[in-house]
């Protein structure tokens, strides 16, 4: 009988491990005042510890994540003022990345600031979230956050397979809209919450997010395999690109997505020959022409006579 308590102890240790683990997301967050005196710096570690613990132990889809399958994010939160009380103004910075197959190196899929980051937060108060209701903005940017970085690592791994999370989303937006806070409506500016949803779930989009999965599904996955195969395949994705709306170029999606992208688009097609690098430069320039600058370096360098 002892024999048999003890295998099912052991069996609920490993039920409660695999539950732990099924979560989504890995998020490191740091949260900082460098320009605010006085600021209680307890409470700013309590709410880093509970921030990053409503974001990783709270079940956003209805999928079971093995440990190694969690999505690495980073919340870098910078506090810019304090009431004293519970009231903070905030930026933060959010960043996720995606494993390369066969490799040791994650690909970013999102790197963006979002500067209308204020919130409410008492000590010791427990963080809730539901998809009926507007409970606090903070549970709220943190649960919009969630689902759109769950969005794009789908997204990097089955064509518009980010949709049902983008789609959550714009819920999680639409809720907040009547709390006052800024950044969840088109008047609230041009580069905010409400248009990049508005960009991810817009039709006009489409050829940007198929080109997410086959450049990170069918190029970066390969490159292992052949690498020549996959900078000529990436190069093929690109040119897809050039059907895209030329007036939406400016928008927050794509101008968020190749602010991301460009370093590391030019360390892999740098790795093509020549005319492949004069034609990534040329597709570049056109479907990007805002990291113009960072694109030079796809060009041969000339021979000396």
């Amino acid at each position: 009988m002892k024999k048999r308590a003890l295998l099912f102890f052991v069996f609920l240790v490993v039920l409660v491990q695999t539950v732990v683990h099924a979560q989504e997301l890995n998020v490191r967050v740091t949260i900082a005042a460098p320009t605010v005196p006085n600021i209680n710096k307890r409470n700013l570690e309590i709410l880093q510890n509970t921030i990053r613990d409503f974001l990783n132990n709270n079940k956003w889809t209805n999928e079971t994540y093995l440990p190694n399958e969690r999505i690495e994010t980073n919340f870098v939160i910078t506090v810019t003022a304090w009431d004293g009380g519970s009231a903070y103004k905030a930026e933060a910075q959010i960043q996720s990345s995606r494993p390369v197959y066969a490799t040791a190196y994650n690909s970013t899929l999102l790197n963006i600031s979002d500067k209308d980051f204020d919130f409410n937060y008492n000590e010791g108060s427990a963080l809730d979230y539901s998809d009926l209701n507007f409970i606090s903005n903070l549970s709220s940017l943190l649960g919009f956050y969630a689902h759109t970085i769950i969005g794009l690592d789908k997204d990097s791994f089955g064509y518009l397979g980010g949709t049902p999370y983008y789609i959550k989303a714009q819920n999680t937006l639409n809720l907040a809209q009547a709390s006052g806070n800024t950044g969840w409506k088109a008047a609230d500016g041009l580069r905010n919450r409400y248009w990049l949803n508005q960009n991810l779930l817009d039709n006009s989009f489409e050829e940007l997010r198929g080109f997410i999965f086959n450049y990170h599904f069918n190029g970066l996955d390969r490159m292992q395999q052949d690498q020549e195969k996959g900078t000529k395949k990436i190069i093929s994705f690109l040119t897809g690109l050039t059907k895209m709306d030329r007036q939406k170029i400016g928008s927050i999606f794509p101008n968020v997505y190749f602010a991301t992208k460009a370093d590391e688009l030019v360390n892999l097609l740098s790795l093509g020959n020549p005319q492949e690098r004069i034609t990534s430069y040329q597709l570049l320039s056109e479907i990007d022409p805002g990291n113009l600058n960072k694109y030079e370096a796809l060009k041969p360098a000339k021979q000396g006579m």
